[in-house]
């Protein structure tokens, strides 16, 4: 006997429907809002980067200025990042692992903190564990013109040219992969 008093359970054609429909809504939002660097894959050819213009940053700690022009032979990790920021704070663990993981194979990793208040930097450097350079922003003529979107990461070959700009949250997978790249060239 029929219970009258429960509705009838959809069938499995109308899940597999509705699951399809979903999937679809999240691709084509994917495809429309990701950043553009999350469907490029490896680096720019070596052939078609550019230099890197000469520039350099004051370090937060007050220590010496670092200076980009310093940095041949080194494959270079130049992430713009802010306290405030959520993929910043996703991002940044990667980041530390990445940096201690290669610190003695030819990379360098430098943060620049975009915070308009100083004082949260600190305690957000100590409670990520973060150990590499942190520096703040500064006349970079590698910046794309208006406003810079967060986190954007900068990759940079030994040779100073620009081999790949990750807008938005990269992976630390990603990060390795292409700096292995690099660092074969």
């Amino acid at each position: 006997m029929v219970d009258a008093a429960k509705p009838p359970r959809p069938g499995l054609k109308r899940k597999i429907l509705e699951w399809g429909g979903y999937f679809l809504a999240v691709g084509l939002f994917l495809f429309f809002f990701a950043p553009e660097s999350w469907f490029q894959f490896g680096v720019t050819d070596a052939a078609e980067r550019k230099a890197g213009g000469a520039f350099s940053l004051k370090a937060f700690d007050g220590g010496p200025d670092w200076d980009f022009s310093e940095k041949r032979g080194k494959v270079l990790v130049v992430n713009y990042w802010a306290t405030w920021c959520g993929p910043c704070r996703l991002e940044t663990p990667g980041l530390v692992s990445f940096a201690k993981e290669h610190r003695d194979k030819g990379v360098e990793v430098v943060g620049v903190t975009v915070d308009e208040d100083l004082s949260l930097v600190g305690p957000f450097i100590e409670s990520y564990g973060v150990d590499y350079p942190i520096l703040l922003p500064g006349a970079d003529p590698n910046l794309p013109p208006g406003d810079l979107a967060l986190p954007t990461t900068f990759l940079y070959d030994k040779q100073g040219r620009l081999a790949k700009r990750y807008t938005g949250f990269v992976l630390e997978s990603t990060l390795r992969s292409d700096a292995a790249k690099l660092l074969a060239e």
